[in-house]
């Protein structure tokens, strides 16, 4: 195409090739089919304390809603469309959401709102429910939100195990889990009863098996990883790069409850081997309008990592090609 440009040039002149070229650059980026990757946090514009969720778009139009958490507004949240399935890394309440924030925006980004108090149904099932969604899990979790969609009049079939080593389907997005190494306990809240109030008591959760990372593989040929909460592990390397060759990784940095930012980094440069990569699950109020705050675990993830990085700023949707690399809206 670019030689028949230049050719045409010669007979037709500059003005008509200056055309011909800015056609053909249209026409070409009209055709790369993309995976839209929108954040759902608290606070739009910015990377806040609890941002965990995030959508993804198949080319296709096939809907995922990671990690709902806490800074999704139930299912009126006007950012969310519709949903095809939701992907729950573990059920501790920052990822599942016993309280939610009340409106978009709603709070501050270190403080959020969280007024609307969904125990124990959480907020994952319930807008599972109000979106016809299935909720794919790995683990011991499917039965917990199997019983979750019963008691709000929703089908307990919507959720779908996707164990280790096996996989799903919803639409174009083919769905895998991945360990991740951290805990998985129920807090008694979202048990409810009188269960729950002696569990409480006794000081213990309940048990949902090991938590679980994802892999995602998309109809254009995207594979993303989602880290979930975890620290360093071998699949990393052996898994998610051996046999997946993830190309865009989106991996919690907030230290203590997961990896670190320079432990994330390390996994991105040395195990995983991404074309890009989205921080996540920071744990503090990471940008003010729009930039970076110097000092924050978040800048330091940035200089420590080797490949492209992309703030996942609220509300802001980035586009991925087949081999990971951002081509709108980084």
């Amino acid at each position: 195409m670019k030689r028949i440009i230049l050719a045409s040039c010669v007979s037709a002149g500059a003005a008509l090739c200056l055309f011909g070229a800015g056609f053909a650059q249209a026409q070409s980026a009209a055709e790369i089919k993309t995976v839209k990757v929108t954040p759902l946090g608290g606070q739009t514009g910015e990377f806040c304390r609890l941002d965990r969720a995030f959508v993804f778009e198949d080319p296709d139009g096939t809907r995922l809603l990671y990690d709902a958490g806490m800074t999704v507004a139930g299912p009126d949240d006007p950012r969310l469309g519709d949903i095809d399935a939701l992907l729950v890394s573990h059920l501790h309440g920052d990822h599942v959401g016993p309280r939610r924030t009340q409106a978009v925006d709603a709070g501050t980004c270190a403080e959020p709102d969280l007024s609307v108090d969904t125990r124990p149904n959480t907020n994952v099932a319930e807008i599972a429910v109000a979106k016809g969604a299935k909720i794919v899990t790995g683990s011991e979790m499917p039965a917990f939100f199997a019983a979750k969609l019963r008691a709000l009049g929703g089908n307990p079939e919507n959720s779908v195990l996707a164990r280790f080593g096996g996989s799903v389907k919803v639409g174009g997005v083919t769905i895998a889990t991945v360990p991740a190494v951290h805990s998985n306990g129920v807090s008694p809240d979202l048990i409810g009863g009188e269960l729950g109030e002696a569990m409480k008591a006794a000081g213990i959760s309940g048990y949902a098996g090991p938590p679980t990372g994802y892999i995602l593989r998309f109809s254009n040929g995207l594979v993303a990883y989602l880290s979930g909460d975890t620290g360093m592990t071998a699949e990393q390397e052996s898994v998610v790069r051996g046999f997946y060759d993830a190309k865009l990784v989106v991996i919690n940095i907030g230290d203590t409850y997961t990896t670190g930012p320079k432990e994330a980094a390390w996994v991105v440069n040395e195990l995983v081997h991404p074309a890009a990569v989205i921080p996540s699950h920071a744990n503090e109020a990471a940008t003010q309008n729009g930039e970076v705050v110097k000092g924050t675990k978040t800048e330091a993830f940035l200089m420590a990592v080797k490949v492209p990085a992309h703030v996942p700023l609220s509300g802001k949707t980035m586009e991925f090609d087949a081999g990971g690399s951002c081509v709108a809206g980084c």
